[in-house]
Order: C-alpha cells, then structure tokens, then sequence
C-alpha cells in the first residue's frame, strides 16, 4: 500500500469492477453498467449504483487510476492500477469461494402453502428466456472466438437453466 491510500476491505463487488475495467482496459461507471448488463449479471446480480459508487472508493484506495473529463460531461475513466491488478490476481488464484445463494419467492411462496402448479409454469417460462437469452450470448462468444472463460461460464448457465426448467415439474408433484 502507498502511503495516503486507505486500507479498505475488498467486497465481490469490489472484485467485479477490478476484473471488469481490468478486461476492458478503460472503464467510465456507464460502461460497467453495460458489460455487467451483458455479462455477469446473468449469474452476478449488481446493483448498477453499486457501479457508479464501486470506482471511486477504489480509486481512493488506489486500485483504480481515475482520470475525470475537464469538460462536456465531465466523465470519470478508470484503469486498473498494480495495485488492483496485484489483489485481483490473489483472488482469482484463492480457491475459495463462498456457497452460492438462492433466493426463489416462488418456492417460499410454495412452502408456505401456495398452489406450486401455476408458479412453476411461470418460472419454466422465465427459466426458458433465460435459456434463449443465453444461448444468444453463448453464440456471439463463440463467433467471437478466443473467449473460453466466457464459454465456459454461458455452458454452465445454460446447463444450470435447462436443469431448472426440468425441476419445475418436481415442484408440482404432490
């Protein structure tokens, strides 16, 4: 840590923008927004306040570069600094991880005493947008080429969604 930086506790969130302006190279907050739009939050829910807040904190804390516009709009551009890359390549290389969570209001609704049949035809709609979604962004990597990590992440969604849509039918078992 430079002397004048804060010492500042590193969440997820944190670990998104670090990775997300690290692959992209220059980040405004609107185009973290968008490459979350069109990328993790398929499995990374992000509040997009969170991103405009995120860059700046670490910024402070520098992990981040930030250059802001002197005119016009006055934008802020981030770029990963040594010190960002050095703690987000700790944390890719941490197999650690923690548990996934799962928040399904349908299922509570179900435990709870709600009738499961017309909540899991819903959800089976829902789960197969997403399949469709996803299969669409899974066909852009691979046109794109050179893009495993993002395969391989969109054929575990898309996996994880066809094996959702199956499950529906067990919820409506009595």
């Amino acid at each position: 840590m430079t002397e004048g930086e804060p010492d500042i506790k590193l969440t997820s969130m944190s670990y998104v923008v670090l990775g997300l302006v690290a692959q992209l190279g220059t980040a405004t907050p609107y185009d973290l927004k968008r490459a979350v739009e069109l990328t993790v939050s398929n499995f990374w829910p992000t509040p997009h306040t969170t991103l405009y807040a995120e860059p700046a904190r670490l910024a402070t804390a520098g992990y981040l570069h930030e250059v802001q516009e002197e005119g016009g709009r006055r934008r802020k551009e981030y770029t990963i600094t040594p010190r960002g890359r050095e703690a987000l390549d700790a944390w890719l290389a941490d197999t650690d991880a923690a548990p996934p969570v799962m928040h399904d209001e349908g299922m509570l609704k179900v435990f709870f005493g709600a009738d499961p049949e017309p909540l899991a035809a819903r959800k089976k709609a829902w789960h197969a947008e997403q399949l469709a979604l996803l299969d669409g962004y899974l066909e852009g990597v691979r046109a794109a080429g050179n893009l495993p990590e993002a395969e391989r992440v969109l054929r575990f969604g898309t996996a994880l969604h066809r094996a959702l849509i199956d499950l529906q039918d067990e919820a409506t078992d009595r």
